[in-house]
């Protein structure tokens, strides 16, 4: 895909990046694929200020990775000679990058292709849809290599895919296809080799059609409703749900259904 006269990045990004712009939908791409995409610490700050400086305008963003690899995680070249109090800034920095895709201001959908490893799958656990194509596999390999699972995974993961299918990976290198991977529930769409980006895009397309702030308190609100306590939950759920239907956007598109203007939800 190549960038029109009007993509022009609105930040400057690593040449590990690159950055498309479709609509109001922003596609990033990893731009690794002699590393198989691995993450630098270049390429995660450059993460970070990609999602820090999103326009308004956008409204959802897809990230891919090119060549045959979504990401085979960290780059362990960044570990070599870090002392603890840096391995832990490290870490810290990998949690607030990660953070400002799964917290940030628009839906994020990954689309995953080849190697998902280590850092390339804590990467797309942050984000809110997953699609595959069958070439993609997932493995945690920090057990072999001595070390810990430093960017989320270790909470991130198992409310995907459970602690004992997570423990299960990192204890013996368990390697899941992208059928397993479907099937327990790590990404939520499948699709034909070669077609994974294109749904992507359509899926952002979709999302970007939603009201605002209807997207916003998915990606935000959802997932904290869910981690806490029932009673607290429906507090907030109340609170969220009186505030949305209040919006002016809101009012508009409910006045559309009844007066029969809006498409009705039907399979297709």
């Amino acid at each position: 895909m190549n960038a029109g006269a009007d993509d022009k990045p609105w930040t400057e990004l690593p040449a590990s990046l690159a950055l498309h712009r479709q609509g109001d939908v922003a596609i990033l791409r990893l731009r690794r694929a002699e590393k198989r995409n691995a993450l630098d610490d270049t390429t995660v700050l450059g993460i970070e200020n990609f999602f820090t400086t999103l326009p308004d305008a956008i409204k959802a963003v897809v990230i891919h990775g090119e060549g045959e690899h979504f990401s085979a995680g960290l780059d362990l070249a960044e570990l070599k000679a870090l002392d603890v109090r840096e391995g832990i800034a490290h870490s810290r920095m990998w949690h607030r990058v990660f953070d400002r895709i799964q917290f940030g201001g628009v839906p994020v959908v990954a689309v995953l292709h080849g190697a998902v490893i280590g850092g390339g799958l804590e990467l797309a656990a942050a984000t809110h849809i997953r699609v595959a194509e069958p070439s993609a596999y997932y493995a945690l390999p920090e057990g072999s290599r001595g070390i810990f699972v430093g960017g989320g995974g270790s909470v991130r993961l198992p409310r995907l895919i459970g602690v004992a299918r997570m423990m299960d990976m990192m204890l013996t290198g368990r390697i899941y296809g992208a059928d397993e991977g479907q099937a327990m529930g790590l990404t939520q769409y499948l699709v034909e080799e070669g077609t994974g980006l294109q749904k992507g895009l359509e899926l952002a397309g979709r999302i970007g059609e939603n009201a605002p702030f209807t997207n916003f308190a998915v990606i935000h609100g959802l997932p904290r409703i869910a981690e806490g306590d029932p009673a607290t939950g429906f507090l907030i759920e109340s609170l969220i749900a009186s505030i949305a239907q209040a919006d002016d956007e809101a009012k508009v598109r409910l006045r559309a259904f009844l007066e029969k203007r809006a498409p009705k939800t039907v399979p297709k």
